[in-house]
């Protein structure tokens, strides 16, 4: 039955998300056990939250029948003194998609123009197609940002600069001192929107807070996520860091209560396991170093990645998803991105890095290796 109102006409071009499949959609479709199978399709931290987290949330059960904190008050300050940035700088959202999102609101008007990579994440074209705005892709360099070509590409209706850094669905990454050139080089006009939601597993990572707290750039906005390193993508929770002015224009357009008050105290134990976070990120580097060197030995190509996931070229990548699958292992094909011969796999625990290697042996032919 066609509809008898009219829609957003931005809706028809808008892109579609697709998520990876959830462990519970395979287990239906192929009758397997949930507990057997291993999904390593959605850069999901194999080893769930911080215990501290768990037992906090746990504790704020009994006062879910009251609405949140809208401001987030208590996260924000912790933010703030693990940042050394006043709480007015920061936002906290519902994920960090929902940042990009409030965003694309406060900035975005019909014709203005977005500019980002070839190989950029997914919900970057929709919040630019959903404000009705034009997207503008740049080439990528090595499979990452170009930062050269996106400066070409600015016109005078270049409203905000999209990057991930490190890059999703690629892996790759910028220096600071790459970043700061770039951002010293964009017209104050023009929003530059950085995307950390990665940032934690790198060792020494690119650290652009100073250019926002001592008023340097108010053109930037720096977004990170707990849904990654933290392992709480299940409850959604992110924050923005940004100009005090920015950060007010973003509270006019967020929802009130945008973050819901298990995520508000599983994100502040999260900060507080310091222990924890290492812990996560020496399992991720060993994990990324034991899929390369397999990978090596298959003489399969592979983008070099600092993030908790890896390109690997092998070919069909829908084909091998959908072997994997029928083993039980979940990965992602990233033909939306325009990468069919690639699939991306997420770092797991050794034993599920030891049975995803085991998988692409088997469907590739390379079991005597």
């Amino acid at each position: 039955m066609s509809l008898t109102f009219e829609l957003n006409p931005a809706i028809k071009k808008l892109p579609v998300y697709l998520p990876g499949k959830p462990i519970e959609e395979v287990a239906r479709e192929l009758g397997l056990a949930p507990e057997s199978i291993c999904k390593l399709a959605s850069n999901e931290s194999p080893l769930g939250p911080s215990p501290k987290a768990i037992e906090a949330m746990k504790n704020a059960l009994n006062t879910v029948n009251l609405y949140p904190d809208g401001n987030a008050f208590y996260l924000k300050e912790k933010l703030s003194k693990k940042l050394n940035l006043p709480s007015e700088y920061i936002i906290v959202g519902n994920g960090s998609n929902e940042l990009l999102e409030l965003i694309a609101h406060a900035m975005l008007q019909p014709c203005d123009e977005c500019i980002m990579s070839q190989y950029s994440f997914a919900v970057y074209p929709i919040v630019t197609k959903l404000s009705s705005a034009e997207i503008v892709m740049t080439p990528a360099k090595n499979y990452g940002n170009d930062l050269d070509a996106m400066l070409k590409a600015i016109t005078s209706k270049t409203r905000i600069i999209f990057i991930a850094n490190p890059n999703n669905p690629t892996g790759t990454h910028l220096s600071e001192k790459e970043l700061k050139n770039f951002i010293e080089k964009v017209p104050q006009n023009i929003l530059i929107v950085i995307d950390e939601a990665y940032t934690e597993y790198q060792t020494t990572p690119p650290d652009l807070v100073p250019l926002i707290r001592n008023n340097e750039k108010n053109n930037l906005v720096i977004c990170r996520t707990f849904s990654k390193i933290y392992g709480l993508a299940g409850i959604r929770i992110g924050f923005a860091m940004a100009s005090p002015e920015f950060i007010q224009a973003l509270n006019k357009v967020r929802e009130p209560f945008n973050s819901n008050q298990l995520a508000q105290v599983g994100a502040m134990a999260a900060l507080d396991d310091t222990e924890f976070l290492d812990y996560a990120r020496n399992v991720n580097l060993s994990g990324l170093e034991y899929l390369q060197k397999e990978f090596d030995k298959m003489g399969l190509e592979y983008i070099p990645s600092v993030a908790n996931f890896i390109l690997v070229k092998v070919g069909n990548g829908i084909e091998v998803f959908q072997s994997m699958e029928k083993k039980g292992i979940i990965i992602r094909p990233v033909n939306n991105y325009n990468l069919p011969e690639w699939i991306r796999i997420t770092v797991g625990t050794e034993e599920q890095n030891i049975k995803v290697i085991k998988g692409l042996k088997e469907i590739l032919g390379k079991n005597n290796i």
